[in-house]
């Protein structure tokens, strides 16, 4: 009975240990917490008695972690979110093993320093393999929760959210040993101090982008609009009442470029001229093109689209974007054949959105040589797309996003907070524009520009955007911390195989003596 109630007790503490994390996005962005928050989790691992004990909690720990960070898509997903949880939390087992493996027991010093480059490597594995779009994408990973810390920002310039992980990862594991395994506390400190130096190197010696011009960019933020069968042309007028303010704006002050939320244009603009020409009038009384985003089914081919669209005086201009990665139940359900009762439980997709097949730049009327690399809401959660589009050429990067579903929840701010991190990583301003808030812009740094408009603002906001120019090592090299990850623990598991074929085998058993009896 004792061991059973010990059993329960540990899987509760596993549980609220994998949580705990949370604590260190917005809303509450208690950056700072990243840094010990794993240590409970790590105690608890090492003191598992057995490997198969260590994997459950490792299981627990990671269902724990990904509920509480996603835990505001309970109302649209309902079981499903237990499901997602619990099969993504299955990620953190292999990293549960060598948490145990390295921190069990009494580690040399030898093990001490191998469990500061492969316990953080180990956590890079779940994070990496979840950020596959099918599984949700890269929401909620760890190096994330310091997008407002300047020294983690000039690191994910270096390396991207990826080596951001890994140095929170190892500061944790440095910590764990300090606290609980007294032969690794040399090993320990060394790995503090060594984090320490890394990231003071990094801030001296990495260049920041050299900033060369500046773009006026106005956010549109209509606010929140009362569900009804006319909600999308009502969000549609206020935006346009709002985009018209900007008009009066001295010539010196207006505008270059205003930008509109995701699905700010619910009917397409081929089948829908009065829309379209309400636009172009807008763009000709501002001064500027309006970047809109259009959320409907498309005159020219099958299926709801979600695009991009640049509206200038005299109609379309430049490339159409069509969203490229949909969220999973949100815009399609994966398996709609297996899966579509969930239309019944929560708010997941009537009707699938179709993908678009690549992405685009935008050339800015006006303003030779900036062009405009747009993204569509949780794409910004995913490095390698805002990547792709400065590589390309991108000079501003814009998201277009609505999280109007979980308006009181931490998803706005969750979502907001993504901008910085792909501004720092890719060297280029990002603009993060939404139906109802939290709107913001950040610099090439990752830096804020200007106020946020919050969810309770109603109102168009115009911000001076600093440009840049030059490429940052992330964007030069791309995600290096993860193949070096994968290559240590790709080591690892290479010595640990070399070393069982040495192990020679144990020799049989002589057979018992058998005893006649006269």
């Amino acid at each position: 009975m004792v061991a059973e109630l010990n059993g329960w007790w540990r899987a509760g503490a596993a549980v609220a240990a994998g949580a705990l994390p949370a604590l260190a996005f917005p809303a509450p962005a208690l950056w700072w917490f990243a840094y010990v928050a794993l240590v409970p989790w790590m105690l608890l691992l090492r003191s598992a008695p057995t490997g198969r004990r260590a994997a459950l909690e490792g299981w627990l720990g990671g269902t724990g972690f990904v509920f509480a960070v996603h835990h505001w898509l309970l109302p649209s997903l309902h079981v499903f979110l237990f499901l997602l949880a619990a099969l993504l939390g299955a990620l953190w087992i292999p990293w549960a093993l060598l948490v145990r493996e390295f921190l069990g027991g009494v580690p040399a010093g030898g093990r001490a320093g191998a469990a500061l480059v492969l316990v953080p490597a180990g956590w890079l594995v779940p994070e990496l393999v979840r950020s596959w779009q099918g599984l949700g994408g890269p929401w909620g990973l760890l190096g994330a929760s310091q997008w407002q810390v300047p020294p983690a920002l000039v690191l994910a310039s270096v390396g991207g959210v990826w080596l951001v992980s890994l140095l929170v990862v190892a500061v944790n594991c440095a910590l764990a040993m300090l606290v609980a395994v007294p032969g690794a506390r040399l090993a320990a400190v060394a790995g503090v101090t060594g984090c320490a130096v890394l990231t003071g190197a990094v801030w001296l010696w990495v260049p920041r982008p050299q900033v060369s011009g500046a773009l006026r960019v106005a956010v549109v933020q209509p606010g929140p609009v009362a569900d009804g069968p006319d909600s999308t042309e009502r969000r549609f007028a206020a935006g346009e009442r709002l985009t018209r303010e900007l008009a009066g704006a001295p010539p010196g002050r207006r505008p270059d470029l205003v930008v509109w939320g995701e699905s700010s244009v619910g009917e397409d603009l081929a089948a829908r001229p009065d829309l379209a020409r309400r636009l172009m009038a807008l763009s000709a009384q501002v001064g500027a093109p309006l970047l809109v985003n259009v959320d409907a089914p498309r005159s020219d081919r099958p299926g709801i689209y979600k695009s991009s669209v640049l509206i200038g005086p005299d109609g379309p201009t430049g490339n159409r974007y069509d969203k490229m990665r949909l969220v999973p139940f949100g815009e399609y359900i994966p398996a709609r054949s297996l899966f579509g009762w969930a239309t019944s439980v929560g708010k997941a997709a009537g009707e699938d959105r179709m993908r678009g097949d690549a992405p685009a730049l935008m050339d800015l009327a006006g303003r030779p040589g900036v062009r405009l690399g747009p993204l569509i809401c949780f794409e910004s959660a995913f490095p390698d797309m805002s990547r792709r589009l400065t590589r390309d050429g991108a000079a501003l990067l814009v998201t277009q996003s609505s999280t109007s579903s979980f308006q009181d929840s931490w998803a706005p701010a969750q979502h907001a907070s993504l901008a910085a991190l792909r501004a720092a990583e890719d060297g280029r301003p990002v603009v993060h524009a939404t139906l109802t808030g939290i709107s913001e812009v950040h610099g090439p740094s990752g830096e804020r520009i200007g106020p946020a408009l919050p969810t309770s603002a109603s109102a168009a906001a115009v911000y001076e955007v600093p440009l840049a120019r030059g490429t940052t090592p992330y964007v030069r090299f791309g995600d290096w911390p993860v193949g070096s990850a994968l290559a240590a623990l790709a080591a690892y598991c290479a010595a640990r195989a070399a070393r069982s074929l040495r192990r020679p085998a144990p020799e049989p058993s002589a057979p018992p003596a058998r005893t006649v009896h006269g």
